[in-house]
């Protein structure tokens, strides 16, 4: 696959294999953003669950709570990037909001002030989410939208990868030393923001070509337009029962298929079969329909719960993590791939938005009931329950979403 770094926007075709200079870009944003975030994400479960001594439901509820502040920042940046015709200038503001609650966190003295800054964080990724992905999707030919996402979220998800382990290295130079930690992770959180504002231009503003979005539009929009409907209640309805990596790495350690040593490393592992299956999944969603590459992903995700629910050692605990990095492989690019052409090109960010709001608010409530299943009857009912309501989901979901113009050539 050839990538070209140079180029203007593509509104119309483009040529096969090449993506948009501006997409790359964007890639390289997110992968410094991702080292900067995963950094400090990949020790946080280990932290609330053993070094304070909170049970799973605790996590659950506050895992919940940020993703409930995440959902309500998305929307609203999608609507701001949309009203205001500046999709840049929203996701600078969210990038910006990262860099500074790492600076939160380095006078951080307790559980209090970790969660402050946490949550800035997460109120940052929901604002900048929406006009990134609308960025994106108007850089990009609407035939190669799978592409062009899944080569932004493979540039992600690398940064994912690296996260991890420069946390675990510095923790191995300067045991316990969170604090460097944290300075590196501003550090790099910065570099991004200043690529975003130096190398990508913010779309030019035309008025009077353009319609300005309104809310009371876009409430009759989503009514109005049927796919778009289905694909939002499909959505959320699945993302209420996708259980949160942190909890099957956490099943994963409570049955001893994983010791805490090489905890960290789990997201490095799944997110090398993320990176490895992004782009290839992509294109295959541009040629044989996002909805269809979408749903298979959920399988992957129900096959995951299955094995980590009776998980004894790590050949299991392996398959366990290939089955969780494809299930992000087919779904977090393609889904605001599908929602690019539902809509007008004036409501992009704000169907986008939509569509990662009810992901997002989903995965919230899906993590304070698993929590309390955890609590009540342990980590493999509680998958084995999920597994079960996500299967049911998608039976259901399947005749919906395969109805219409959701395929990828619209």
């Amino acid at each position: 696959m050839y990538i070209s770094v140079r180029g203007t926007p593509a509104t119309g075709s483009g040529k096969a294999g090449r993506v948009p200079g501006t997409v790359v870009v964007l890639g390289f944003v997110s992968l410094l953003t991702d080292i900067s975030t995963e950094m400090v994400t990949a020790v946080l479960p280990l932290f609330v669950t053993m070094g304070l001594g909170l049970s799973p439901l605790f996590f659950g509820l506050l895992d919940g709570f940020y993703q409930a502040g995440t959902a309500v920042a998305r929307i609203g940046g999608g609507y701001a990037a949309d009203r205001l015709g500046r999709p840049k200038a929203v996701a600078v503001a969210g990038y910006g909001l990262g860099v500074l609650s790492k600076v939160v966190l380095l006078p951080a003295a307790g559980f209090a002030a970790l969660s402050g800054a946490i949550g800035l964080d997460r109120i940052g990724k929901g604002l900048r989410t929406g006009p990134r992905d609308a960025l994106i999707a108007e850089a990009s030919p609407p035939g190669a939208l799978g592409r062009s996402f899944g080569v932004h979220r493979a540039l992600d998800t690398l940064g994912a990868l690296l996260g991890p382990v420069a946390a675990f290295y510095l923790l191995a130079v300067v045991p316990g030393d969170f604090d460097a930690v944290f300075t590196v992770s501003m550090c790099v959180a910065g570099l991004g923001v200043l690529l975003l504002l130096g190398k990508v231009a913010e779309r030019p503003a035309a008025p009077a070509a353009r319609p300005r979005a309104r809310l009371r539009e876009a409430v009759r929009l989503a009514a109005r337009r049927t796919p778009m409907r289905r694909m939002l209640v499909a959505a959320a309805a699945m993302s209420a029962l996708t259980v949160s990596d942190a909890f099957i790495y956490l099943t994963l350690l409570e049955r001893g298929a994983v010791s805490a040593q090489i905890f960290p490393l789990l997201f490095l592992a799944t997110g090398v079969v993320y990176l490895t299956g992004a782009v290839p999944l992509g294109r295959l969603a541009d040629r044989y329909g996002r909805p269809r590459v979408f749903m298979a992903g959920h399988v992957a995700i129900v096959a995951a719960y299955l094995v980590a629910s009776g998980a004894d050692g790590l050949p299991a605990a392996g398959v366990t993590l290939a089955l969780l990095g494809l299930y992000y492989a087919a779904t977090d690019g393609v889904l605001p791939a599908a929602a690019a052409v539902m809509v007008p090109g004036e409501w992009r960010a704000t169907a986008i938005s939509a569509l990662q709001t009810c992901v997002a608010l989903g995965r919230g409530l899906a993590a304070v009931v698993f929590g309390a299943l955890w609590a009540a009857a342990g980590p493999a009912p509680a998958l084995w329950a999920f597994a079960g309501g996500l299967a049911v989901v998608l039976l259901f979901a399947a005749p919906t979403l395969m109805r219409g113009p959701l395929g990828g050539r619209e």
